[in-house]
Formats: C-alpha cells, structure tokens, sequence
C-alpha cells in the first residue's frame, strides 16, 4: 500500500461521522511509527509503513501481526483496555472501519483511559502519593518474578548483546551529533558506556545466572502508566522488536526512574526504587540503575532526533523538541558521571559490630576491593591474618605509631585503586575524627565519592560476639576485655554530616541491612547530583 494510501485514511479518521459509534470530538497523536485517534470512548492506533532498522511495518501484513502482538502483550500490565484489532476496508471508493470490503490497514482498538489518571498528569499536580509508588512497585516487582524465565529471553541478557545494543544506539544517534546534539558531550556519554561495560563484564553475566533477563514492557515510563478506578493500568509496551523488550529488569525500571527524573520528580524515583526493592532480593538495581538510565535518555534522544527530521513539525513544534532532546543528552550526561566516578566506602565501627559482613557483601554486590585494616596491620609487621596478637590495648601492633601506619596503608590502597578507576572499600573502626579527616581529604584530592557506613549493634551483641571470640579468630585480635577501651576512645562521628554518612543496624538480617544500605546511598548520590537544567561545561575527566 503506497503511503497517499495511508494519508487518506488519516483524513478520514478525523471525521465523526466515520465511526460506528457516538463521536463528539476527535484527538490526535502522532510518534514517528503511529498515529493514534482518541475519540472520547475509544482509541485507534495505526503503524505507519516505516522501517527504521529496529522496526518493520512496511507491509499490510507485517501491521497486521504487530497489531496482534500489541494487543496480547499489553494485556500482560492492563485489563479491559485493549479491545482487539479492527480492519480499515475500502468498499465503493470508501474507507469503512470493520465494514465489508477489502482491508486496507489494520487499528489496534482501545478503551480511552482518562486522560487525568495518568501518572504524568498526577504528577504535576501533585497527586501521586507513597502509596501510590509502593502499590506501583509490587505490580512490577511481581511482573518481573513471574515473567517467563527461559533460555532465549535470557541469552538477551548475555554482555555481547548488550553492548551491541548500546553500539547500535550510538551509531544511530551520532549522525546527529554536531548538528542537533552536542558532539562533545555524546562523545563522553558514549565513551563512559563503554568504559563501564568493559570492566563489570562479570556483572552483566551474574544477571543472566540470577535470571533477572525477563520479558519486560520495554518503554515504561510515566505517560504510559494510569492510576485508575479499576487500578493501576499501564499500556504501550513494545511489541515490534523481542530484543527492546527481552531484557534486564533494571533496563525496565530504569526507563520509568528516568522519566521521572527528566519530569522533575528525582525524590519519587528513589522512593520507587527503595520500594522496589523491598519486594526483590536484587541489590545489584543500584549498581546498574545509572548506567540503564543513561541508556534510556539516550534512547529518548534518538528518537526525538529522528522524530525531527519528519517535515510535518511546525517551526514551534520543532523547538520545543529540541529543547527536549538537549535536556535528554544532559540527563545522560549527568548518569554518565555518576556511574563512572568512584566512591570511597569507609565500612566503619565497633569492633564485633559486623564490619567485615558488610564490607564482604559490598564487595560482592559492586565486585570492587575491600581492604581490611587487620589484615593489612599484620601484613605490615610480617604476621600471616590468622596470627593471634593477644596484647593490652593500643600496645605492640595496636600502638598509636601502628595504627598511624595502618590507616596510611589503607589509604594507599584506596589510592592505587582509584587510580584505576575503580571504587574501593575500606574496613576498619575509623574511631578518630582525625583519620576520618585523612580519608575524606584524599577522596577531595581526587574528585571522588566517599561514604561512610556506620555499623552499629547494641552493646549486649556486640560483647556476645566478641566473647566468642576467645577460642580464636581469624583475621581480629579485638577481644571482650579491650570493648571498654575502645567504647571510652571511640570519637562519635558526628562531624561528617547526612550526605556522606550511613549507620546500619546490623542486627537485622544482611539482606534488609543491604537493601536499606544501598537505597540510602543511591538517595545521598541523588542529593549530590547536579540539577537537571544543568549544561556541563567542556572536561576530560569523565
């Protein structure tokens, strides 16, 4: 069917009199593969015939099947609302919609959902509430889960495709760099992309052995979610292309977390997240929100380039557009620093208090290393970790001039570290403000993070622990009889203020101590960012 063809059925389908059902007012909206017609009661969503590489629709047939497609996907996140697809005949010189005839184009039918239900809507007047995130997040945390988990969804996930994702978003949008967007900064978003796949290839193929590769929505984001009376309703996912919507979880999530951020609502995707959380054992959504989040503004910027290029936009139109598509480029630039800039973590506290718990888990969940000031402190004297030091309090290895020694180890190590590029824990009591100072003034020098994270317990427990002590332990040599030593010398650390300071209760089990861990630190990082009007000015750091 030639594209006049289609026009003509545009025209018509603005017409009242065309629908076999009351219409007293017809809207339209138009993306660069659809054109949609609202007409109070019911919506009608035509393919237009275009091919932009992920994406066919240049045949009838292939419309055909996509329409199908969209019907029975949606259904997955909605109820009621996809009513089915409907032929476009031409009988007698006219276009009938599901008349006799011969079909010509195919419409997706729809319930019209109001339009002042939809999560865009509510957001800007202020009317979306905690509750409304947190029942939200338990639809898709259970979408997720329950999402067929299958050998060829997964293989989606696999790192090659990834980044070959990623390539091919690159190569799509850079014919619109210098012209549209600016060159520079694409060049470092596209550069800090491939830097991080590169070095946590590793944690790209865990997602794969943890099933987080799920059949997902694929374009998830707040103008396609509807707070309703029948409940939640969320429509418009991807049905032309298996490989936008075979993916992580987190690709998923992070296109909602970014929309809502670009909308200026950064407070309500942290709640999201941290909500999220809370129904998944899936601590790795923090370490990869940012680098999907970059993805998906840069997703939005190539689209919006090509959407630009269309000659129907009105020279007010168009402006508007670009203004938007700069503001996306800077979102991901804004991710991009946050993803490739190290973080110091100080994992600090009482002896007995689960220090080395967390640094381990930490270890794990970002696969960076964590030096242990007990094992180093022996290392520095020639005594192998598992060595017994038995000694009085700040004696011997445990001296003040030692243990000057160890913490100037400890930040030596986090120096070699960074200047990798890599982030780092620390694990040690950290009970003066002055070797607080020490570390907080070489993460300064090199423009890194740090975060100290607190571990605390209550007394009792952590004199139980160290009582059990005394048949042996591996790397400390803290004892019971040296807790009140160190309880009378601990310095409170009340100097580092809340953006750089977390304290855990570690009597509560490792994986709500993780998750309240990780979703403080993803809001502090938050905090810290730049503001989303920013425009970055010309570096080569990044």
């Amino acid at each position: 069917m030639k594209m006049n063809h289609q026009d003509q059925i545009f025209e018509v389908m603005r017409r009242p009199e065309f629908y076999p059902h009351p219409v007293s007012r017809i809207g339209q909206r138009e993306t660069h593969i659809s054109h949609v017609f609202l007409t109070g009661n019911y919506v009608y969503k035509i393919k237009k015939p275009v091919n932009l590489d992920f994406l066919d629709f240049t045949t009838l047939e292939k419309r055909y099947y996509y329409c199908h497609q969209e019907v029975v996907l949606n259904k997955r996140l909605s109820h009621n609302v996809y009513l089915g697809v409907v032929e476009i005949t031409f009988k007698d010189g006219k276009y009938h919609l599901n008349g006799s005839g011969v079909p010509v184009e195919y419409a997706v039918k729809m319930r019209q959902l109001p339009a002042d239900r939809s999560m865009v809507h509510l957001l800007k007047r202020k009317k979306i509430n905690r509750g409304f995130i947190k029942q939200l997040a338990v639809i898709l945390a259970k979408f997720y889960n329950q999402g067929p988990s299958v050998e060829h969804i997964h293989c989606s996930g696999a790192w090659e495709i990834i980044l070959a994702n990623c390539e091919e978003n690159f190569r799509q949008t850079i014919m619109f760099a210098g012209e549209i967007l600016d060159e520079r900064i694409f060049q470092i978003v596209r550069s800090a992309t491939l830097s991080f796949l590169h070095r946590k290839k590793e944690l790209f193929d865990n997602r794969i052995k943890t099933k987080k590769i799920r059949d997902c929505h694929g374009d998830l984001r707040t103008g396609h979610i509807y707070f309703t009376d029948e409940g939640i309703q969320i429509i418009d996912c991807i049905e032309f292309n298996e490989r936008f919507r075979f993916q992580d979880v987190t690709s998923d999530l992070a296109f909602l977390a970014m929309d809502l951020d670009y909308e200026g609502f950064p407070q309500i995707a942290n709640d999201l997240l941290d909500d999220y959380a809370k129904h998944t054992e899936d601590p790795d959504v923090f370490v990869l929100i940012d680098f999907y989040k970059c993805y998906r503004a840069l997703v939005r910027c190539k689209v919006n380039c090509i959407r630009l290029q269309e000659d129907d936009l009105g020279k007010k139109d168009k402006a508007k557009l670009l203004k938007e598509t700069n503001k996306y480029l800077d979102f991901a630039y804004r991710y991009a620093v946050k993803f490739t800039r190290p973080t110091v973590w100080i994992v600090c506290g009482m002896p007995g208090s689960g220090k080395s718990t967390i640094s381990r888990e930490l270890s794990r969940v970002f696969r960076i290393n964590a030096f242990q000031s007990d094992v180093i402190r022996k290392e520095l004297y020639g005594l192998k970790p598992d060595d017994i030091s038995d000694m009085s309090f700040e004696t011997g290895i445990y001296s003040k001039g030692a243990s000057g020694l160890t913490y100037g180890r400890l930040l030596l190590s986090a120096q070699e570290e960074i200047e990798q590029g890599r982030s780092v824990i620390l694990d040690a009591t950290y009970s003066k403000q002055h070797d607080r100072s020490e570390a907080i003034r070489m993460a300064k020098d090199n423009e890194v993070n740090i975060v100290f994270v607190e571990c605390v317990l209550k007394e009792d427990v952590i004199k139980e622990r160290l009582l059990k002590r005394e048949g042996g332990y591996p790397v400390s040599d803290a004892r019971y009889h040296h807790y009140e030593d160190f309880k009378k010398r601990f310095e409170p650390l009340n100097e580092l203020g809340e953006k750089m300071h977390i304290r855990v209760d570690t009597e509560k089990p490792l994986e709500e101590c993780m998750e309240q861990l990780l979703a403080k630190d993803y809001y502090l990082a938050s905090l810290k960012s730049r503001p989303s009007n920013f425009r970055p000015e010309r570096r080569k750091d990044v």
